[in-house]
């Protein structure tokens, strides 16, 4: 199989470039007067019959060739923007004199262009532009892979992101509908009283969550920091300053492993209200979810993965201890921590940290995928939950609930631990944990705990994971797909440089 060399077109395309700059004409101009984008011209256009020229709507367009077919006088070429493709057709006698040849000669697949021209329909029924006159933008140094085929590994496409997106229209679509669906999740909090704010990325102890975190070191006051693993406790600290409803959508990073909906680095949405409970967090949920999917799709159901999953509120509610109950048989809060090791074993589940509260997160591991359409799981026990408050009628359990949709974890919401005495002791429970050899638990944080003592008011929290709500609004099959730039092993540039070839 003959290997597709770059290097030689690379020259090739370098020798063009110098050749247009003898012309006197810039392979990379400064800008260009856009009119209209493909989504417009087909919206306001697509209405005319076959074969009708609107010869008086000229207008400008720019986009990226992807294709191009000669013939003769004239060429067909197709044009990519961030709303889709739309054909264009050059002839010889409808362009300036010598710019037809000059098409011919310097235009490539790959290549920026700008026309200037009016839409007219083929005698197929194609919506297309007709092409009076045409500026190249920038000039591509290298070619497109054809339809993918030139790859030999997969992960290319998370490795050189911005080739995915030029050649699968799909992927470009992605990320549009990612962001917007962040914007939508801001235009719904902030429609209800909710503040925007932000808090630190380097946190000198670690806390929020249960995680192993990824340690750097700051020169000016030689310490080691953690980026952070949640921004829970630096948010709740705002409470505790007077700010009643807030939220922030940031990074969090969590050094571990990588699979189909974990990435090291990953994108979370907190918010917290004051004089709320996790009965109120159960709300907003359904209201904020329900409302992006509705704004994305125009229908509170979706297909994903070939299932219908309907974020039509109110959601499904189950305890955690009669689901695991009703699945593996064994009472997470009755029965002796022997009879839960016991089951953890027949399930062929070795417990690393020997705690009732690790084995309780097995068993849940063992079920949660028995879940499928938006399920509120609720009432974990107090030993999986140090940073909520204990139930109000069963002080063994807390009030938290975890958003379980397809299987996997979507939201977390606690009415909020605000009593200093109890949230001492579960971090002191958690510095146990941790000189056991458990390197996800939390550390000792006086300040917070000092921050309790002045006063936080009852108060609801919730986070809610973006990549994985993203997976739900694309039917993406993993969280590598919705992250533009998720983690891959390095690579030696030279490496990826031949993962491309000619036809494979």
């Amino acid at each position: 199989m003959e290997v597709l060399d770059l290097s030689d077109l690379r020259e090739q395309r370098l020798k063009l470039i110098e050749e247009l700059r003898k012309e006197g004409k810039n392979p990379y101009p400064y800008r260009y007067e856009k009119e209209m984008k493909v989504e417009e011209i087909k919206k306001k256009y697509n209405h005319i019959d076959a074969g009708e020229l609107l010869e008086n709507d000229v207008f400008k367009f720019a986009g990226r060739v992807m294709s191009i077919r000669k013939h003769g006088k004239s060429a067909f070429f197709v044009l990519k923007d961030d709303t889709g493709r739309i054909q264009a057709y050059i002839r010889k006698d409808k362009v300036p004199e010598g710019k037809y040849d000059e098409f011919k000669k310097y235009m490539d697949i790959g290549d920026w262009v700008g026309i200037e021209g009016f839409p007219f329909k083929t005698h197929t029924g194609e919506l297309t532009l007709l092409v009076l006159n045409f500026e190249i933008l920038s000039k591509a140094l290298r070619p497109l892979p054809e339809k993918w085929h030139g790859l030999k590994d997969k992960e290319v496409k998370y490795r050189q992101r911005y080739v995915d997106m030029i050649a699968n229209d799909d992927t470009l679509k992605t990320f549009v509908t990612r962001f917007k669906a962040i914007r939508y999740i801001r235009e719904f909090l902030n429609s209800k009283g909710f503040i925007e704010v932000e808090t630190p990325t380097l946190h000198p102890i670690l806390g929020g969550a249960n995680a192993r975190p990824f340690v750097t070191h700051l020169n000016v006051y030689d310490t080691d920091m953690y980026l952070r693993i949640a921004p829970e406790l630096y948010l709740k600290r705002l409470v505790v300053g007077g700010m009643e409803k807030i939220y922030e959508i940031g990074k969090n990073f969590r050094n571990e492993g990588v699979s189909y909906k974990h990435n090291p680095e990953f994108t979370m949405m907190e918010l917290y209200q004051a004089y709320a409970d996790y009965t109120d967090m159960m709300k907003i949920t359904e209201e904020v979810l329900s409302y992006v999917v509705k704004k994305i799709h125009g229908t509170t159901k979706i297909n994903y993965q070939g299932v219908e999953i309907d974020f039509t509120p109110p959601f499904k509610r189950v305890k955690m201890r009669d689901f695991i109950k009703e699945h593996l048989d064994v009472d997470i809060l009755e029965d002796p921590d022997e009879k839960l090791v016991e089951v953890l074993k027949e399930n062929g589940v070795d417990v690393m940290v020997e705690d009732k509260g690790h084995y309780i997160d097995e068993l849940w591991s063992l079920v949660e995928h028995h879940v499928i359409q938006p399920t509120f799981v609720l009432e974990h026990p107090v030993e999986i939950s140090p940073l909520a408050k204990r139930h109000r009628e069963d002080p063994r359990v807390t009030e938290r609930f975890e958003l379980i949709i397809h299987g996997r974890e979507l939201a977390n919401a606690f009415s909020e631990l605000n009593d200093p005495v109890d949230q001492l002791q579960r971090f002191k429970k958690q510095v146990e944990l941790k000189d056991m050899g458990d390197e996800e638990a939390q550390m000792m944080d006086l300040d917070f705990v000092r921050a309790l003592e002045y006063g936080l008011p009852p108060t609801g929290g919730l986070g809610i994971g973006i990549d994985r709500f993203v997976m739900f609004l694309t039917n993406a099959e993993t969280i590598r797909d919705v992250i533009a730039y998720p983690i891959v092993k390095p690579m030696r540039f030279e490496d990826e440089e031949n993962l491309f070839n000619s036809d494979e």
